[in-house]
C-alpha cells in the first residue's frame, strides 16, 4: 500500500491583508500534487477555488472573494491529503461604504462600482478571471511546428478566449504528450466548473424570487384597476391621475437630487479621469522618469521605459497621449545627443564605447554611431601622435618620468624602462669614460620620443582594431538591436566600409613611421614632409646603443599590433621602418667605432709584457668585440625581417667601414712610432723588461727612445698579424659579416707595409751607424794594407762595432725576443756588403796586410755566425776571395791562434750572439 501523504500545511501568505479580489500567493507544504488534486481552498471563510492556479506542491495564486469574516485562515483542501491547516491568517480590508448622498474624499473601489441610475452591475465577475490553464493540468508543449498547425487548422485559434477557438488546436499545443487519462480527468474537472457557474446563476435567481413574486402582484393589481376604469386617458381617469402622480414625484426628485446627481457625474467624471491616470501612469510619468534616470546613469531603464511606451503610445490617436509621448520622442532625442556627444569624447575605453553604442543602437539613433566613433577614435589618435612630437620639439619635456603615465592616468612601466638591457653594450673602462651615475636621466630626446609615440600607439590603436572586429562581427548590439536588424545592418556597413578602414590603419602606421623617421632618419622623408614631422636638428645625434634601444621599442611596438591579427600589408612601413634603422645602427656603431679606434694611441703605456707587445692589441681587440657584440640585437633578423647584412648596398658600406677600423688602428699604430717625446704624457709610463737580470739598473720611470717605440710597434705588429687579426675574422665570421676575407686582405696588407716601414726605418738608424764606423776604424792611424806588422789580434774597430751589435740586440731583446734574429740579421747583411765593398776596394794587401784582414774578417763571421743569411755569407766569401790565399802553414797556424784568442777574450760579449739564448720564449 502506498504511504498516506501528509495533510496541506499553509505556513505564509502575500499580502497578508487587502480588500476583496486581491490576489495572493499561498506558501506551504504538501498543497497538493497537480491542479485535480486540489479540491478545496477558503480564505476568511470564503471559498476561493474557482480563481485558484496551483503552481506546485509548495505554492498557489488565488484572489480572495468577499468573505463575511474579517480576519480567518487559509486552508487548503487536497485529495490525497485531505483538510489542511495554517499557521498564518489574511486580514480582509472592508472598502467603505459610500451611497449615493454621501461625500467622499478617498478613492472607491471600481471593481464593484454600481451605475445607481442604470441599476447595472460593472464589476469584475470572478469566472472572468479565468487561469491560463484551463483544463488544470501540467502543460507540455509539443514540438510541432507553428507553421504545420496553422495550415492544419486554417483561420482557427488556439487561444480559448478567441472566437476561432480550436479545441484540437489547444490540445496538440500544449498536450500533446499528456496521457488520455489525464485528459478524461481534465475533462472531469471543467464540468465541474461549468455545473459550479450553472448552480451560481440559478442561486442568484433563486435568492430574488420573493421580490419577482411582489413585482408580479403589484402589476397584476395595476393591470386589474386599470381594466376597470378603461383606458382611455380622459380627466379623472385612474391612468390621468397616475401620470400627474409620476410627473409630480419625478419633479420632486428631480428637485431634490438634481445637485447630488450633478455632483455624481462630476464625480464619476473625476473618477474616470483618474482612472485613466492610474492605468496609464506610465506614461504620463514617463518623461519626468526618463530625466531621472539619465541623471543617474541608469540607460538601460530609460530604453526599456521607451521601448515599452512606443510598443504601447507609438500609433496612438489619443490627443493627450500623443501629446505626452510627443514630450517622451523630445526627451529621448536629448538623451541620443547625450549619448552621441559621450561616445565621441577622448579619451574613452572600449568598454564605454561598446555601451554607448549599444544604447544609441537601441533607441534607434539616426546614422551609424559606430562608425562615427571609429572615425573619432582615428581622427583622436593621429592627433595624439603629432602632439607628442610637437611636444618634444617644443622643448615642453622636463625628464622622463612623465613618459611612464598613459593616457589614462594610470602609472605602468614604459618603453624606457627596457633601457637596462644594453648595460652589457657598454664600453670597457680602458675605451671610454664611465658613464656617470646620472645615465639613466640622460637620455636622449629622440628615443624619449620614440617610446612615448610607442606607448600610444600600443595603449591605443588595439582598442581601435577591438572597436573595428566588433563593429564587424555585430556584437556592439544587445539582443534588441539583433531583433530589429541592426547586427546584420552592420555587418553590412562594415563591408561597405572594409576599405575606408583600411585606410585609416594605413594612415596611423605611416604616420607613426614619418615621426619616427622625422626624428631618427630625416633624409628618408620627401622634402615637403620634413617641416611637418621633422625639426630636431638641434638635437644629439645617437650612438649605436640608443639606436639599439629604438629598434628594440620599435620591434616591441610591430609585435604587439602583430598579434591583433592586423594583415602585414598594413604592417610592412614599420618593417621597412625597422630595416633602415638597422641599417643605420650598422653604420652608426661603425663610424663611432673608427672614433673609439682613433682615441686607442691616447691609451697606449708602452708598458710591454713578456711576449714583447703592450695592451694596445688586446685594447682594440676588446673594441672590435664589443662593437659586434652591440651590433648582435640589431643585426639578429627576426620573423618577417630581411638580413642587413645579405642587403648588397649595406654589406659592401659595412665592409668598407670595416676595412677603415682596421687601416685607422694601423694608422694609430704608425702614429705613435713618429711621435716625439712632446707630442705623449710619459709622466705614467713604466718599462717590463724581459730580462731584469741583464738590465737591472732600467727605472721604472722610463721613457722609450724613438727607436724602442718602433721596436715595440714592430713587436705589436707582428702580434696583431699572427693572432688579432686571425681572432677578428672569427668574430666577423661567427656574427654573419659577409666581407670578412676583403677585410682580413686589405688589413694584413697594410699591416705588412707598416711593418717593413717601420722596420727599414730601425734597421736604418741602427745598421749606418755600425756600417759607417767600419771604414773610419780600418784606416786609423793611416793604417796601410801594404805596409803594416805582424797580425797580433783583432783591431778595436771590429771589437766596437761587435759591441754596437751586441747593444742593438740588448736592446732589441728587451722589447721582443722573436725580433732579434730578423733585425741582426739585417745588420748583420748591412756590415757584411760594407766589409765586402772595403775589401774589394783595396788595391793591394802585403803579407801582413792579408793576413790581418783574413784574421778580422773570420773574426767577426764567426762572431755573427747565427744570423748570417745567404746574403751576407755571400758578402763574407766575397770579401775573402778578395784578399790573398794563405800558403804557409806557419800563417793558417797563427791566424788560428789569434782567432782562438780573440774569441777566448770576448766569449762573455758574444755569448748573446749564441743560438741558444736567441729562443723565442715559449707561449
Amino acid at each position: 500500500m502506498s504511504r498516506p501523504r501528509q495533510p496541506p500545511l499553509v505556513t505564509g501568505i502575500s499580502p497578508n491583508e487587502g480588500t476583496a479580489w486581491t490576489k495572493v500567493t499561498i506558501r506551504g507544504e504538501n498543497l497538493g500534487t497537480g491542479p485535480a488534486d486540489l479540491i478545496g481552498l477558503s480564505i476568511c471563510g470564503h471559498n476561493c477555488l474557482l480563481t485558484a492556479e496551483w503552481m506546485s506542491a509548495s505554492k498557489i495564486v488565488c484572489r480572495v472573494g468577499p468573505a463575511k469574516d474579517d480576519k480567518g485562515e487559509i486552508i487548503v483542501t487536497t485529495k490525497s491529503g485531505g483538510n489542511g491547516t495554517s499557521t498564518v491568517s489574511f486580514k480582509l480590508l472592508k472598502p467603505e461604504k459610500i451611497g449615493i448622498l454621501d461625500q467622499s474624499a478617498v478613492w472607491v473601489d471600481e471593481m464593484n462600482y454600481y451605475d445607481m441610475r442604470t441599476d447595472r452591475n460593472k464589476g469584475i465577475s470572478p469566472l472572468s478571471l479565468r487561469p491560463s490553464n484551463p483544463l488544470g493540468i501540467e502543460i507540455d508543449k509539443g514540438k510541432i511546428p507553428q507553421k504545420d498547425v496553422e495550415l492544419t487548422f486554417p483561420g482557427m485559434s488556439g487561444d480559448f478566449t478567441s472566437e476561432n477557438f480550436s479545441a484540437t488546436w489547444y490540445l496538440i499545443e500544449n498536450h500533446s504528450g499528456t496521457s488520455f487519462d489525464q485528459l478524461r480527468t481534465a475533462a472531469s474537472t471543467l464540468k465541474k466548473q461549468a455545473t459550479k457557474k450553472n448552480e451560481g446563476s440559478l442561486a442568484y435567481v433563486k435568492g430574488g424570487l420573493s421580490t419577482f413574486f411582489e413585482a408580479q402582484d403589484a402589476l397584476a393589481a395595476i393591470h386589474q384597476r386599470l381594466e376597470s376604469d378603461g383606458t382611455e386617458r380622459v380627466e379623472g381617469s385612474m391612468t390621468q391621475r397616475l401620470e400627474n402622480i409620476l410627473n409630480r414625484a419625478s419633479d420632486t426628485a428631480d428637485t431634490l437630487f438634481q445637485e447630488v446627481l450633478g455632483r455624481k457625474d462630476k464625480a464619476d467624471s473625476t473618477r474616470n479621469a483618474l482612472n485613466v491616470l492610474q492605468r496609464f501612469k506610465f506614461l504620463f510619468n514617463l518623461p519626468l522618469n526618463i530625466e531621472r534616470n539619465i541623471q543617474k546613469g541608469d540607460y538601460d531603464v530609460v530604453i526599456n521605459d521607451y521601448e515599452k511606451a512606443k510598443s504601447l503610445f507609438g500609433n496612438t490617436e489619443v490627443p493627450v497621449f500623443k501629446k505626452v509621448y510627443a514630450e517622451v520622442e523630445t526627451r529621448i532625442g536629448a538623451l541620443r545627443s547625450l549619448l552621441l556627444e559621450k561616445l565621441l569624447q577622448t579619451p574613452s575605453t572600449l568598454h564605454d564605447q561598446k555601451r554607448y553604442i549599444r544604447y544609441l543602437s537601441d533607441l534607434h539613433a539616426p546614422g551609424d554611431p559606430a562608425w562615427q566613433c571609429i572615425y573619432a577614435q582615428h581622427k583622436w589618435i593621429l592627433q595624439l601622435m603629432q602632439n607628442c612630437r610637437d611636444e618634444f620639439i617644443n622643448d615642453q619635456r622636463v625628464g622622463i618620468g612623465a613618459i611612464a603615465l598613459d593616457l589614462e592616468g594610470d602609472t605602468r612601466p614604459s618603453a624606457l624602462s627596457r633601457i637596462s638591457h644594453t648595460a652589457s653594450l657598454k664600453r670597457g673602462g680602458s675605451l671610454r669614460t664611465p658613464r656617470p651615475s646620472t645615465w639613466r636621466f640622460e637620455t636622449p630626446q629622440q628615443v624619449q620620443f620614440v617610446e612615448k609615440l610607442s606607448d600610444v600607439v600600443i595603449g591605443q590603436l588595439p582598442n581601435f582594431w577591438k572597436l573595428w572586429i566588433s563593429y564587424v562581427n555585430g556584437s556592439l548590439f544587445s539582443e534588441t538591436g539583433e531583433k530589429s536588424g541592426q547586427v546584420e545592418k552592420s555587418k553590412k556597413n562594415a563591408r561597405q566600409r572594409q576599405n575606408d578602414f583600411k585606410k585609416m590603419i594605413e594612415e596611423m602606421t605611416l604616420r607613426l613611421v614619418k615621426l619616427i623617421r622625422g626624428a631618427l632618419l630625416p633624409a628618408t622623408l620627401a622634402k615637403g614632409e620634413v617641416s611637418l614631422y621633422g625639426g630636431w636638428e638641434n638635437k644629439t645625434e645617437l650612438t649605436g646603443p640608443w639606436l639599439t634601444q629604438v629598434i628594440h621599442t620599435v620591434r616591441g611596438c610591430h609585435e604587439a599590433l602583430s598579434t591583433l591579427e592586423i594583415p602585414n600589408d598594413l604592417l610592412q612601413v614599420i618593417q621597412d621602418l625597422l630595416l633602415d634603422l638597422r641599417v643605420q645602427c650598422l653604420m652608426v656603431t661603425l663610424l663611432h667605432t673608427t672614433e673609439d679606434v682613433k682615441r686607442l694611441a691616447e691609451k697606449e703605456d708602452w708598458v710591454v709584457d713578456n711576449e714583447g707587445i703592450t695592451s694596445l692589441p688586446s685594447q682594440f681587440e676588446q673594441c672590435i668585440v664589443q662593437m659586434l657584440q652591440s651590433l648582435k640585437e640589431p643585426m639578429e633578423t627576426k620573423p618577417g625581417e630581411i638580413n642587413v647584412l645579405q642587403l648588397d648596398q649595406a654589406q659592401d658600406q659595412a665592409t668598407e667601414l670595416c676595412v677603415t677600423i682596421m687601416k685607422v688602428f694601423i694608422n694609430c699604430l704608425e702614429h705613435l712610432s713618429t711621435k716625439t717625446d712632446g707630442d705623449i704624457d710619459t709622466s705614467h709610463m713604466s718599462v717590463d723588461l724581459a730580462s731584469p737580470d741583464l738590465f737591472s739598473s732600467a727605472q721604472e720611470d722610463f721613457s722609450p727612445t724613438p727607436e724602442q717605440r718602433l721596436l715595440i710597434i714592430l713587436s705589436n705588429c707582428h702580434y696583431l698579424e699572427k693572432h688579432t687579426f686571425l681572432n677578428l675574422a672569427e668574430h666577423f665570421d661567427r656574427h654573419s659579416f659577409t666581407g670578412t676575407d676583403k677585410i682580413s686582405v686589405v688589413s694584413a696588407a697594410a699591416l705588412r707595409e707598416l711593418d717593413a716601414k717601420l722596420f727599414d726605418a730601425y734597421t736604418q738608424r741602427r745598421a749606418d751607424p755600425i756600417a759607417g764606423s767600419l771604414e773610419p776604424g780600418i784606416y786609423a792611424g793611416y793604417f796601410d794594407w801594404r805596409d803594416c806588422q805582424t797580425p797580433t789580434g783583432v783591431r778595436n774597430y771590429l771589437k766596437e762595432a761587435l759591441v754596437n751589435m751586441i747593444t742593438v740586440h740588448a736592446e732589441v731583446f728587451t722589447v721582443s725576443k722573436e725580433l732579434v734574429p730578423r733585425v741582426l740579421s739585417n745588420i748583420v747583411e748591412s756590415v757584411a756588403e760594407e766589409m765586402c765593398r772595403l775589401m774589394q776596394c783595396v788595391s793591394s794587401f802585403s803579407k801582413n796586410g792579408a793576413l790581418q784582414a783574413r784574421l778580422e774578417l773570420c773574426a767577426l763571421r764567426d762572431a755573427i755566425a747565427s744570423y748570417l743569411n745567404a746574403q751576407s755569407n755571400a758578402d763574407f766569401k766575397k770579401a775573402l776571395e778578395a784578399l790573398p790565399q794563405l800558403h804557409s802553414g806557419a800563417d793558417k797556424k797563427l791566424l788560428e791562434d789569434l782567432l782562438n784568442k780573440f774569441k777566448s777574450s770576448m766569449q762573455l760579449q758574444l755569448t748573446c750572439f749564441q743560438p741558444s739564448s736567441v729562443q723565442p720564449v715559449k707561449r
